[in-house]
């Protein structure tokens, strides 16, 4: 089994625009239209069983129709291969009501992006949240680090992350881009072997790597050293190309057993009482 955790996908009225601002923004290529159809024909070509939807409500008016999404979506993953985290905003007051209801309704966990929601991970809306969600036995995936878009941001630092897993111990947190984007020397200082974290791997690998991308040595480093068992893989779909992420991790210097681990086993683990409804 194949499960890429780390997913974006718009309604079709928003899919072009979205997509165009955000490329325009980060001067990044998308290699989808952000569509759910585009992605599962991206998931067919590629192999991929299920891929993991990750919302964000950028004002705290979105949580409802994005969530009321997610349930819908959830109902038929089974044939659609599509799964969705709900999402919450730092500014919703109601937060425990909404974090309850996701959980009541099956959906696995939340996404959380500093960045985008222009708040600081430490702040204490966050980590109200954040426990919250744990004691509802939510996931939570967080992006970390730098943001393409915002290239002087500073709300998802690996500090601001340390701190946050300082004052709420992890349970089911997922640290995205390995930790934090263009920011893996403090990541490997400061969060690796973090217990009740996992890392995914969404757009930290390229053919070419530089000060942002990872070199294969060093993923393979990071991987090994946090705990093969709890590394994600992940693409940050549509900003990446689902097979061609496929094959970095294939080609990546880990062994048979690891990236089996990493492509679905660690997923499915996470996953296990979502898959067992």
């Amino acid at each position: 089994m194949v499960i890429d955790f780390h997913t974006h996908s718009f309604p079709d009225e928003l899919a072009d625009r979205a997509v165009g601002r955000l490329a325009q923004s980060g001067g990044i290529h998308n290699y989808l239209d952000g569509r759910v159809t585009s992605i599962q024909k991206s998931m067919k070509k590629a192999g991929i069983d299920y891929s993991i939807l990750l919302p964000i409500a950028t004002k705290p008016s979105q949580h409802t129709t994005i969530n009321d999404i997610a349930v819908t979506t959830n109902d038929t993953f089974r044939e659609s291969g599509l799964i969705s985290f709900g999402t919450i905003h730092p500014d919703n007051e109601d937060y425990r009501d909404i974090l309850r209801n996701l959980s009541k309704k099956g959906v696995p966990g939340i996404k959380l992006h500093p960045v985008f929601q222009r708040t600081n991970i430490d702040d204490p809306r966050y980590l109200n949240i954040i426990s919250c969600a744990f004691d509802n036995d939510l996931i939570v995936s967080i992006h970390c680090g730098m943001d393409i878009s915002f290239p002087n941001c500073d709300e998802a630092s690996v500090e601001r992350i340390a701190n946050m897993i300082k004052e709420v111990p992890p349970r089911k947190l997922v640290l995205a881009h390995m930790g934090g984007w263009g920011m893996y020397n403090e990541v490997c200082d400061k969060l690796i072997g973090t217990p009740g974290v996992w890392l995914d791997t969404a757009f930290v690998l390229r053919n070419s790597p530089d000060f942002y991308f990872l070199s294969k040595e060093k993923f393979v480093d990071m991987v090994r050293t946090h705990g093969t068992d709890h590394i994600l893989f992940g693409t940050d779909s549509p900003w990446s190309d689902q097979s061609e992420a496929l094959k970095l991790i294939r080609e990546s210097g880990l062994n048979n057993d690891e990236i089996r681990m990493i492509l679905g086993d660690n997923a499915a683990r996470l996953l296990d009482t979502f898959f067992s409804h």
